[in-house]
C-alpha cells in the first residue's frame, strides 16, 4: 500500500492513542429540537453532526411511490479553515446523493405512498468520517421520526497502515496523512452492503479484509446506536439524558 506516512507506532498504536480495529469515542442524542419529527446529535471522535427528520407528509405533484429527501452541509466553522462554499459544493451533492441511496434501502418505503421524507444533516465540526458520522446521525433521526427501517443502517470507514494492518474509524489526519480510505454503509444484521466507496483503489489482496474491518466497524456501531435508542426510550422527555458509549 501507498502511503505519506506509517499511521501505527512501533507499539502498534494511532496517533490518537487507538488500537487499529478500535472506534474512535461515540456519544449520540436522540430528540435534541421539538420542531421536526425526529431529531438526533451525535459526536464520533472529534466530527459533530446535527440530523433533523421532517415527515413523512404529503408528496407534491402525482407522485405514487415514497419520495426520500436527503441535503447534507457542513457549517462554514467546521474546520479550521472557513469554508467558501459550506452549501451546495461538489462533495456535499456528492454525500446528499450516497446518503439517499443507503437510507432508501433501509427505510420500508412501502408504508409511505405519496409521502416525503425530508432528512437534513450539518456537519458542525469535521474531523474525518463525515459521511459515515451524517448516515449514523441521519438513522437516530429516523427511529426519533418512528419512521419504520428495515433494520439501523450504519456507516464505518477503514484503511491499511503501510504494514498492511487494517484501520478503524479513520479520523481526518490519517485520512490526508495515509493511504486510500474506504466507506461502507451497511445493513449489519443482514449482512447487506447498500453504499460502498474507495478514495482510491486497494490492491485485491487487501480489499476483502479492509471491507471485513468496516463491516466489523458497522456491527460495533450499531449496537452502539441500539444501545443509545433504548436510553432514549427508557428516559423519554428527560432533556438532560445523554447517551455516552465508547
Amino acid at each position: 500500500m501507498s502511503g505519506k506516512y506509517d499511521l501505527l507506532s512501533e507499539q502498534g498504536l494511532r496517533l490518537d492513542g487507538r488500537r487499529p480495529h478500535e472506534l474512535r469515542r461515540i456519544k449520540c442524542k436522540l430528540g435534541v429540537f421539538e420542531q421536526p419529527d425526529g431529531s438526533a446529535y451525535m459526536e464520533q471522535g472529534n466530527t459533530k453532526v446535527l440530523a433533523a427528520v421532517y415527515g413523512p407528509h404529503q408528496a407534491k405533484g402525482n407522485q405514487t411511490e415514497s419520495v426520500i429527501n436527503c441535503q447534507y452541509s457542513q457549517a462554514t466553522f467546521s474546520t479550521a479553515e472557513r469554508k467558501n462554499r459550506p452549501r451546495g459544493d461538489r462533495k456535499s451533492l456528492e454525500f446528499k446523493l450516497y446518503l439517499q441511496q443507503a437510507l432508501s434501502a433501509a427505510i420500508k418505503s412501502e408504508l409511505y405512498p405519496r409521502s416525503q421524507i425530508d432528512i437534513y444533516v450539518e456537519v458542525l465540526q469535521d474531523d474525518g468520517a463525515n459521511y459515515a458520522v451524517a448516515l449514523n446521525a441521519a438513522t437516530l433521526a429516523l427511529i426519533d421520526a418512528g419512521i419504520c427501517l428495515n433494520e439501523f443502517i450504519v456507516a464505518c470507514t477503514a484503511s491499511l497502515s503501510k504494514s498492511n494492518i487494517p484501520l478503524t474509524d479513520i479520523s481526518q489526519f490519517e485520512e490526508v496523512s495515509g493511504g486510500p480510505k474506504l466507506t461502507v454503509a451497511a445493513l449489519p444484521t443482514a449482512e447487506k452492503i447498500a453504499f460502498l466507496e474507495m478514495s482510491e483503489r486497494f490492491h485485491i489482496d487487501h480489499l476483502g479484509t479492509v471491507i471485513e474491518t468496516a463491516m466489523a466497524g458497522c456491527r460495533e456501531i450499531r449496537d452502539i446506536l441500539e444501545a443509545a435508542v433504548k436510553e432514549h426510550l427508557l428516559h423519554m422527555g428527560s432533556a438532560s439524558d445523554f447517551a455516552k458509549v465508547g
